[in-house]
């Protein structure tokens, strides 16, 4: 469907404005905003697909700069508000995003903020191309992003640690939208919305970021307590 991407993204992308304006227009004093999620493709610039042979990739860093663009690009067609560059495995991958990302604005003329999300994929505190929290931030700050944070892999209980170091040690905003939970044998997600809501209360009593939200497992009830939880700090 690479022929579809352009379309579905500014199609995504319109749906999304349209239903963020209608729910603005209601109350004013809340603006709602749309953030274009640009993930992290289903290839890795640092790791070989091929475990006999450490040297091989599937794909280029160029190659991933046209795909990001044209998906950047088409977003904003559709309206977004936020580039959302996130679940970053590997900072290459990233790096090639927020390349894209300058030359699409540079095209139009125009910025939109960014924000910047990796992911811890265990209890080691790293990507999965093997770099820590602060690592990870360090090599994509020259980007200046609006905001930084982790999402996926984890439920809030175990991001917390990460968490912890990466919002002591970032300089701009911080945000985390963990998952529900571990996810348990069957690839469910176990956290109830009120365990969802308490585990990121205590991330707001303690000071540790300025936005939330909710990943694998998570539902409207989820988002939902996640609000009125960390909105009550």
């Amino acid at each position: 469907m690479e022929n579809l991407v352009t379309e579905l993204n500014v199609e995504s992308a319109k749906l999304a404005r349209r239903a963020a304006d209608e729910i603005t227009a209601k109350d004013p004093s809340r603006p709602r905003f749309v953030l274009g999620a640009i993930g992290p493709t289903n290839r890795t610039l640092s790791i070989s697909p091929d475990v006999e042979d450490p040297s091989i990739r599937n794909v280029t860093f160029d190659e991933l700069v046209v795909a990001y663009s044209q998906q950047v690009e088409a977003l904003i067609e559709g309206g977004i508000d936020v580039v959302l560059v996130e679940t970053i495995f590997d900072t290459a991958n990233a790096k090639a995003a927020l390349y894209a990302v300058d030359e699409v604005f540079e095209k139009i003329g125009r910025k939109l903020p960014v924000f910047v999300s990796g992911t811890i994929v265990d209890q080691s505190g790293r990507t999965l191309s093997g770099q820590t929290g602060e690592a990870f931030y360090t090599s994509i700050r020259h980007a200046k992003p609006f905001a930084v944070g982790l999402n996926c892999a984890l439920g809030a209980k175990q991001m917390k640690p990460f968490v912890q170091r990466l919002a002591a040690f970032s300089d701009t905003y911080f945000f985390t939208y963990p998952n529900a939970g571990l996810p348990n044998a069957m690839g469910g997600y176990d956290d109830t919305p009120a365990e969802m809501g308490a585990d990121l209360e205590v991330f707001a009593e303690e000071g540790l970021l300025n936005l939330a939200g909710g990943c694998c497992g998570s539902t409207p009830a989820h988002i939902a307590a996640v609000a009125e939880a960390v909105g009550r700090h």
